[in-house]
């Protein structure tokens, strides 16, 4: 899974770009296409990170009889129905929204750790966990909380494709075995 997806860090900073462009419809229009933008844009994240993980020269495809196929299945089976739990907690408060999509794609992160082997992905999912924490907790406007999910998720992508690399490998190794 490391080596065909580069370790997840492209799929991570496709989608810090969906909630990056979730976050300029939440300044610029409204809280609600904010919403649709995320979930339109969620569903180009995996075909336009194995693109970009092909264009660096990777399969973009696990083995065949891979065990974790299963679990990269059945968490994003378990994405899915969370989107539908947190557009319901949209309906009652507009501010529930953003903290419980990083609640969501927090939790996912946590899989990852094991998919890719890699600790950071703890830290990366307990961090926007925290991060919804923070921002519901006092009650963010949406583009904040938008703006917040994106910029996490860049930051640990970068992070990550450091990692991924033969110099990253080298000096920052701990983090991610």
């Amino acid at each position: 899974m490391r080596r065909a997806y580069l370790s997840g860090a492209p799929g991570m900073l496709t989608s810090a770009a969906v909630w990056f462009a979730a976050g300029v419809v939440a300044l610029l229009m409204s809280p609600e296409r904010a919403i649709w933008t995320l979930f339109i844009g969620a569903a180009f994240i995996h075909p336009v990170s194995v693109l970009l993980v092909k264009l660096l020269g990777r399969s973009g495809q696990h083995r065949k009889g891979n065990p974790l196929a299963s679990l990269v299945f059945a968490s994003t089976v378990w994405l899915i129905a969370s989107c539908a739990i947190a557009y319901g907690a949209s309906r009652y408060s507009m501010l529930w929204f953003f903290p419980s999509m990083l609640f969501v794609i927090g939790g996912r992160y946590l899989v990852f750790a094991t998919l890719f082997g890699m600790r950071i992905y703890w830290v990366c999912g307990l961090s926007l966990i925290l991060a919804g924490y923070g921002l519901l907790r006092f009650g963010m406007p949406p583009v904040v909380s938008a703006f917040t999910g994106s910029a996490v998720e860049a930051l640990f992508g970068m992070a990550i494709l450091a990692l991924s690399s033969a110099w990253g490998r080298a000096r920052f190794g701990a983090m991610a075995g």
